[in-house]
């Protein structure tokens, strides 16, 4: 390989998608693998001892996701160069990475050349953000941002937990727990639990694994 390819960490904990993308990256001239990983603790393990251009960084993965490896190797390495690969495009999760660090945003499903191409942009020190990508981290950033008690009370509601249940988890009064879920009903323009979940869930506002 050239000294001058562009040396990629693939992340991804599906062993087939993380194949593909180290054998797309191989067969492209100017573009080389330095490491691969399953999880988010190994990519920054990997990170630290290969230091590559671009990181092509999956969103959920065991152990540690994705938007938490990208913050914590953000926060050692600030010049590193990360692209979100995720199979979902919800506003939330788009906002949540780009926060994090990264520099791009695409969908697995996207075109080969798109990837290629996002690569050779964010490599030259450009973000990469597809126009669909782009309106919905607007409208996300046009929603008024829910306080952490608040964020745990749409979690719970998503579990399906009921306002005497929440507060126990809490430790909190169900009164209290009543004006927090009014709170979030009014940030995200609905009028029950029921719609306050499915706009979570359809959002990415909540972990995904609550309603497996």
């Amino acid at each position: 390989m050239s000294e001058q390819s562009i040396r990629v960490l693939v992340v991804d904990d599906h062993p087939i998608v993380r194949n593909g993308l180290v054998l797309m990256v191989r067969y492209r001239s100017g573009m080389e693998i330095v490491a691969e990983a399953a999880n988010g603790v190994e990519a920054v393990a990997l990170f630290r001892q290969y230091h590559p251009d671009i990181t092509l960084m999956d969103l959920q993965m065991p152990e540690m996701n994705g938007v938490e490896a990208i913050a914590k190797i953000r926060q050692e390495y600030p010049e590193a160069r990360m692209i979100i690969l995720s199979t979902y495009d919800s506003d939330e999760e788009i906002y949540q990475g780009l926060q994090a660090g990264a520099k791009g945003y695409i969908l697995k499903n996207a075109p080969v050349d798109e990837i290629v191409r996002a690569i050779h942009m964010v490599h030259s020190g450009k973000k990469y953000i597809p126009p669909e990508v782009g309106e919905k981290l607007a409208e996300r950033m046009s929603r008024p941002q829910l306080t952490p008690r608040e964020q745990q009370v749409l979690e719970l509601i998503a579990q399906g937990q009921s306002n005497s249940e929440i507060a126990e988890t809490l430790h909190l009064s169900e009164s209290a727990i009543k004006y927090h879920a009014n709170h979030v009903f009014s940030k995200l323009g609905v009028s029950d639990r029921t719609q306050a979940a499915l706009f979570a869930i359809k959002r990415g506002m909540v972990s995904r694994t609550l309603t497996s």
